[in-house]
């Protein structure tokens, strides 16, 4: 088959289409995916930069994401049929399986069906950032009904999710957007303030929303300097969530003294630890997801597509960190 593969740590050159053996069942309760599309993800750019996760598997296709269609199945599967049409999250940490390819195998288990009224890019761009705004304000947050939020980059893949996600349980939502143009995206999304922080100081505009009390929850998605700078935003016994790994120089001072609850969000913990329990875990918020992108509660916006050869344009424009919405790889 035909794949891109990361033929060693470097810049988006380092990304060369090629051919690859075709993957094979190795289990009755598996099935054969022909990909008709994979997401592409900060992880992925990071992966390529530093190397992968997995370095003793060879060749090392990337891609956590990937939608497509059921081409064969085990004879122990059960709940999907060849020309279903499914997403999901496994894969692209290193090695062989990966979704930047025309095939991957996957245990049945841990797929699930294609929301109909999304298209196969929509979907394969949906499931990490889905499951990444999820974990990060239900379960790490336990975000309330009536809640104040602020979202770091709200039109950024992870962040347009989460502003819906807030505004689905109920939550008053701020976000930090760096222009006029995604300050209506996110406005159109449900967030009732929109912060321009390259004209505004986010957390004089935050305490001026909140009347100088801070929100309840914060969640960054762009971490760096940024996560320490938005202790003061938060308010006192608040919560604050970030998917970055903090700083060796990061200040605690005034979390300490604001007495704020840090959490740690990382999506990739079932698939780092290979724990099933925790990736079917996953496999029932991507369901519960379903329901919500059928009803029309729920949008992924697709900001741009390559084909599938051109995955080192993807990564470059990613890098740049300009993009609206989540990119995607046509297969």
């Amino acid at each position: 088959m035909k794949a891109v593969v990361m033929t060693k740590p470097g810049g988006p050159e380092v990304l060369k289409y090629q051919e690859v053996p075709d993957p094979k069942l190795e289990t009755d309760t598996q099935i054969l995916v022909r990909l008709r599309a994979a997401g592409v993800n900060p992880i992925d750019t990071k992966l390529r930069q530093r190397g992968t996760l997995l370095p003793n598997q060879k060749p090392n296709i990337l891609g956590c994401d990937g939608a497509g269609v059921v081409e064969a199945i085990g004879s122990g599967v059960s709940r999907f049929q060849v020309g279903d049409e499914v997403y999901f999250c496994q894969g692209g940490l290193g090695g062989p399986r990966g979704n930047y390819a025309e095939y991957i195998v996957l245990e049945e288990e841990l797929v699930t069906k294609k929301p109909a009224s999304l298209s196969f890019a929509e979907a394969a761009a949906a499931p990490l950032v889905l499951l990444t705004a999820w974990e990060a304000l239900y379960d790490r947050a336990r975000l309330e009904a009536g809640q104040r939020v602020l979202i770091h980059g709200g039109a950024g893949g992870v962040g347009h999710v989460a502003i819906q996600l807030a505004k689905l349980k109920g939550a008053e939502v701020c976000t930090t957007v760096s222009s006029e143009e995604k300050a209506s995206f996110v406005r159109n999304l449900g967030a009732d303030f929109a912060i321009l922080y390259k004209e505004k100081n986010f957390v004089e505009e935050v305490l001026d929303w909140t009347h100088g009390e801070g929100v309840d929850v914060a969640f960054d998605t762009l971490g760096g300097k940024l996560f320490e700078e938005t202790f003061p935003a938060v308010r006192i016994y608040g919560d604050i969530v970030t998917i970055l790994e903090p700083g060796a120089d990061t200040s605690w001072k005034v979390a300490r003294n604001r007495n704020l609850r840090i959490s740690l969000e990382l999506m990739l913990t079932p698939m780092l630890s290979d724990n099933m329990d925790l990736k079917l875990d996953q496999v029932t918020v991507l369901r519960s997801c379903d329901r919500l992108i059928e009803k029309g509660q729920l949008k992924i916006h697709l900001g741009k597509t390559f084909p599938l050869k051109e995955a080192a344009a993807a990564h470059t424009l990613l890098e740049g960190g300009s993009m609206t919405g989540k990119i995607a790889l046509l297969i």
